[in-house]
């Protein structure tokens, strides 16, 4: 339904009802009028409707039998009962069987307006989340038929997994935002307002966000594979912070765990393309965060720098790497991100091979071995690099430096 005005129909077999409703609500919905409940269902089975106002009391088909039937055909739609004090107990009836309200005749017209404008957010949050969870689907689809074999060229190969990698991590938090909706959903029965309906706002943008989030990642691989891959679309890294501790605040991994995203009041943005600094972020923290099952403290800090950070002579050592330092070349400003932790510390034998693909400590925990290599390689896409500082029994320190434009 992509007309410009919401659809509005309203079911009476009176019809001073039918019309005066109709004139309350023509300048801002596309009204419909209906004398019976099959004439109702018949122009709700030819073109859907947002909201639906319907009658309970009606000759032939009864108000909670056009209900049943308009739910079965589309079930986000919305519906307002219109009953009389002696029928109290039938819209109760109907609002077990999916109503979303009912009114009570004679009506008073601001009842009417506010319960059909809620009714329209309700229905639009559903239409929006549906069309989420619907994109995701196709992408989920879409990944389990991809044939990632050993046919296929290396570096190919490779760039796939990391598809799937990349994109299990936004469908991790769409995952868990679309069951807290239905848990609020459900525990609120058929009447969501005020803080509730704030709250499935909130979680409607938030599913909808990721899974914009996994179209723009499936964008760039596409165009890393024709070559067309660049640094537009760039964000403050105060900006990156805050979608970070958004990203994070339900992720699995984070619980239990104390993870501190300080904040960061400079204006300055990271030269590389944004979903490409989330993505280092992420793998980041949460391998800090998966760095030990037990429970412990991640730090993510940022600082600021308008003159040249050189890394020439920071060598390596025992407890020490740094990554990418042939291709990290600043003609200037830097952006430092530092993300610690209070873990184990890497053994010595791990620190160097941590960034290999498919190589990982944490296989009993689901670990894929992808997330570092993948930072691999958009340091090296970015010219930005990393320096590790880790010892056993005092936890990691992972410190990326971004070449920065103010």
């Amino acid at each position: 339904m992509s007309d410009t005005k919401p659809r509005l129909l309203i079911v009476d077999d009176e019809d001073g009802p039918r019309q005066s409703l109709k004139i309350v609500f023509a300048q801002e919905y596309d009204v419909q009028v209906a004398r019976s409940g099959a004439e109702a269902v018949k122009l709700a089975s030819a073109k859907p409707f947002h909201v639906v106002i319907l009658d309970i009391r009606m000759p032939g088909m009864d108000g909670i039998q056009t209900l049943e039937a308009l739910k079965e055909m589309d079930p986000l739609v919305e519906v307002l009962m219109l009953t009389a004090y002696e029928t109290l107990e039938t819209a109760r009836q109907a609002l077990r069987l999916g109503a979303c309200d009912y009114l009570n005749k004679p009506f008073d017209l601001d009842a009417v307006r506010a319960g059909v404008s809620r009714a329209l957010e309700r229905r639009m949050l559903a239409g929006k989340a549906q069309n989420s969870l619907s994109e995701i689907a196709a992408l989920e689809k879409l990944m389990a038929e991809q044939k990632i074999g050993e046919e296929m060229a290396k570096e190919k190969g490779e760039i796939y997994a990391s598809v799937l990698h990349d994109i299990n991590g936004p469908l991790t938090i769409i995952s868990a935002f679309a069951q807290m909706m239905h848990g609020l959903l459900a525990r609120a029965g058929t009447s969501v307002e005020g803080e509730q309906l704030d709250a499935v706002k909130r979680n409607v943008a938030h599913v909808t966000q990721q899974a914009d989030r996994c179209i723009e990642l499936s964008r760039r691989y596409l165009g890393f594979l024709r070559g067309t891959a660049g640094k537009e679309s760039r964000v403050p890294l105060r900006q990156a912070l805050e979608d970070l501790r958004e990203l994070l605040k339900r992720h699995p991994a984070a619980k239990g765990n104390e993870l501190n995203i300080h904040e960061f009041a400079e204006t300055a943005a990271p030269d590389m393309n944004g979903t490409d600094l989330i993505q280092i972020l992420l793998n980041l923290t949460i391998n800090a965060l998966q760095a030990t099952t037990d429970p412990h403290r991640v730090d993510v800090n940022a600082q600021f720098s308008a003159a040249l950070v050189d890394l020439a002579d920071v060598t390596d050592s025992p407890g020490r790497r740094v990554i990418n330092r042939e291709k990290y070349n600043p003609a200037g400003a830097v952006c430092a991100v530092t993300v610690s932790d209070n873990g184990p510390g890497i053994p010595a034998d791990a620190l160097d091979k941590m960034f290999e693909s498919y190589f990982t400590t944490k296989a009993e925990r689901g670990g894929t071995g992808l997330g570092l290599s993948i930072v691999r390689r958009l340091l090296r896409e970015s010219g930005a690099a990393l320096v590790i500082q880790t010892k056993e029994g005092t936890g990691t320190k992972f410190t990326l430096y971004i070449p920065a434009v103010t």
